[in-house]
């Protein structure tokens, strides 16, 4: 689904007809150009020859019905993935970014099957499409209502290609998801960040932060040694300073590396500017590393965790909690596409 070859498919057509294409396949949810039939036999011809709208995937649904995992098969054969999540307001799809990824946290399983490539920007687009299809067609024309980049990948070191997919999801052209319900991911790349800031969008920002402290992060999040803590929350304040715009603060719970009252108390001191911050405390969703067996990091138990919330509370701090979901459809980033990656058991 290479969206720029639409252009020279359709050089000879009226400048109108790009955007009767792009209305076809994102609004109407065509899967098939056979219907088109706006266009004339032969330039159908020419999009089925040359811009062919099937995907070539594989659903898993977990056994509640509330989240689903494809895993897309690229045309070079690199395999990727993409999750709905679905509940009673909104149906949220968490794209990729990158087919693998060359940072490796200690806690993302595709930081594990280390780094292929960059995704071109109609490769995320399609992964919205594919649960826009299936919505409409199973869930009586519901429909995509947020989009998250946190699949596999950093977001920022393929920044073009996630702004141009973002500016797309949000378009009349695209799926007209609102920008404030667009959020875009990031470890922590410090530049990139800023740049994000001077753009003027409303996209959401959120970091993946894990750690309130260089030592303890450093364990989890190896471009902290890159970007360390205090220059991290610079550029979040300065993000915050040009958007007026609240910051989530990604944080992993893990059993006796992140998870002590000091911790939490560090992580109050970090954020001075309290009212623009929401902390999104998640529940490790587990994997086994490959070929051991053995658990890398272990979820925090509930005592520990209450006692964590407590002290953002006492605070002032906004936070949530996200819990584990589709460990039925290997739920965490990475787990399914590791093993389609060629050289694994699975091919």
């Amino acid at each position: 689904m290479n969206l720029e070859k639409l252009d020279k498919i359709l050089e000879n057509e009226p400048a109108f007809r790009k955007k009767q294409a792009l209305k076809f396949i994102f609004q109407d949810l065509n899967e098939t150009w056979d219907e088109a039939t706006i266009f004339s036999k032969e330039t159908r011809e020419k999009l089925k020859e040359n811009l062919s709208l099937k995907i070539d995937l594989e659903i898993l649904w977990a056994k509640d019905k509330k989240s689903a995992k494809a895993l897309i098969r690229l045309d070079d054969g690199v395999a990727i993935e993409t999750v709905l999540m679905k509940s009673e307001k909104r149906n949220t799809v968490c794209v990729s970014s990158q087919a693998g990824c060359p940072l490796g946290c200690a806690f993302c399983a595709t930081g594990k099957n280390g780094f292929i490539r960059n995704l071109e920007y109609w490769e995320i687009i399609e992964q919205v499409l594919i649960f826009a299809r299936i919505l409409k067609n199973e869930f009586g024309d519901e429909r995509v209502t947020n989009v998250v980049f946190m699949g596999m990948g950093e977001p920022f070191l393929n920044y073009e290609n996630v702004m141009k997919a973002a500016n797309f999801i949000n378009s009349k052209e695209g799926f007209e998801i609102a920008a404030r319900k667009i959020s875009i991911s990031t470890v922590g790349i410090i530049p990139e960040i800023k740049r994000f800031a001077d753009e003027g969008k409303q996209f959401n920002l959120a970091v993946s932060l894990h750690a309130p402290a260089n030592e303890s992060r450093k364990k989890l999040v190896k471009v902290c040694d890159q970007y360390p803590v205090e220059e991290l929350i610079k550029a979040i304040d300065y993000y915050i300073e040009k958007t007026n715009r609240k910051v989530m603060l990604e944080y992993s719970l893990f059993q006796d590396v992140n998870d002590s009252e000091n911790q939490a108390q560090e992580l109050v001191g970090l954020m001075k500017k309290k009212q623009y911050y929401m902390v999104n405390l998640i529940e490790y969703n587990e994997y086994e590393k490959k070929g051991k067996g053995d658990v890398i990091l272990i979820k925090s138990e509930k005592e520990r965790v209450e006692k964590f919330k407590n002290i953002l509370q006492k605070g002032g701090i906004e936070f949530a909690e996200r819990f584990r979901f589709g460990r039925d459809i290997k739920g965490a980033c990475g787990q399914l596409a590791g093993e389609h990656r060629p050289g694994s058991e699975k091919e």
